[in-house]
């Protein structure tokens, strides 16, 4: 069960846009506190579904 959970954070993380991987990595806190506000709810959305996202099949 762990790793079924580890790989579906995995799978989000790698799904991630652009954007948010860029702004996890800003000097800037507001902005890096935002992406990581992104990424969590995006890990949140994930666990409950089983999947890493409705494109996908």
């Amino acid at each position: 069960m762990i790793e079924d959970i580890s790989a579906l954070i995995l799978k989000t993380i790698e799904r991630a846009p652009q954007w948010l991987r860029h702004d996890l990595l800003s000097k800037d806190a507001g902005t890096r506190s935002r992406a990581e506000e992104t990424l969590a709810a995006m890990i949140v959305d994930t666990l409950p579904h089983g999947t890493a996202g409705a494109a996908e099949g």
